[in-house]
């Protein structure tokens, strides 16, 4: 796909990945609407910011008619609470999935039409590792991710023949303000953000940024003994 005569939505461009896919994509001479909940806060010159809130189907919807040229869509808008799924306040449990799931699926939902009145495009949804690994402190959102997964593997087959590719990136550790109390090695958002829009450019299903995504990936042929050896 050429992104340089690509129009592209990019969800939560105000700060950490979105933003750095936002500034990769003018790099590559792309049109780029900058969602976020609070447009002033989009702070990168060049894009086309645009108030989006994803679980708001009335922001969504005005955000869809704002616009009707986009040919990519780029689901990255994301929260992480930190909530163990049996511990945890039941409100967070039900943001992870009100953000992850349904706010991507709203999305999707809305841009849909304009993407395919252009004659097809690519959607790509911003995964992670834990998509296919879970950590009991921070279960709900891992939860949520398996669950953007499975809706990226339904849209993916529901979406191919209006010319449509949908994607997936899968990230493990990315130096964010989400993960600013993660120790360890991060991967850069400039890095990753060039590795998905290489993926899009190349036809990619399914994108991994980082060694940990693909050690992951790996492990779940061996079953829930390999990728949990802790248990009994």
């Amino acid at each position: 796909m050429d992104l340089s005569t690509s129009t592209v939505l990019v969800t939560g461009a105000n700060r950490g990945l979105g933003r750095a896919l936002a500034a990769e994509l003018l790099s590559r001479g792309a049109t780029v609407y900058a969602g976020a909940r609070n447009p002033d806060q989009v702070d990168l010159p060049g894009v086309r910011p645009i108030a989006l809130d994803i679980t708001d189907p009335a922001s969504v919807a005005a955000a869809a008619k704002a616009t009707g040229d986009v040919t990519v869509l780029i689901n990255n808008a994301g929260i992480g609470t930190g909530t163990d799924l049996l511990t945890g306040d039941l409100d967070n449990v039900r943001l992870e999935m009100d953000t992850h799931y349904l706010g991507t699926l709203s999305v999707v939902r809305a841009f849909v039409p304009q993407i395919a009145a252009g004659g097809g495009g690519v959607i790509l949804n911003i995964l992670s590792a834990l998509s296919w690994y879970s950590f009991p402190n921070t279960g709900a959102y891992c939860a949520a991710k398996s669950a953007q997964w499975s809706l990226t593997n339904t849209l993916r087959v529901q979406l191919a023949d209006q010319g449509i590719r949908v994607a997936g990136l899968h990230v493990g550790a990315m130096d964010t303000d989400m993960t600013r109390e993660v120790s360890g090695p991060k991967t850069a958002p400039a890095d990753v953000a060039r590795l998905a829009l290489d993926g899009i450019a190349e036809g990619a299903y399914e994108i991994l940024a980082d060694d940990v995504s693909r050690q992951v990936q790996a492990g779940l042929a061996g079953g829930v003994t390999a990728l949990y050896p802790e248990l009994p």
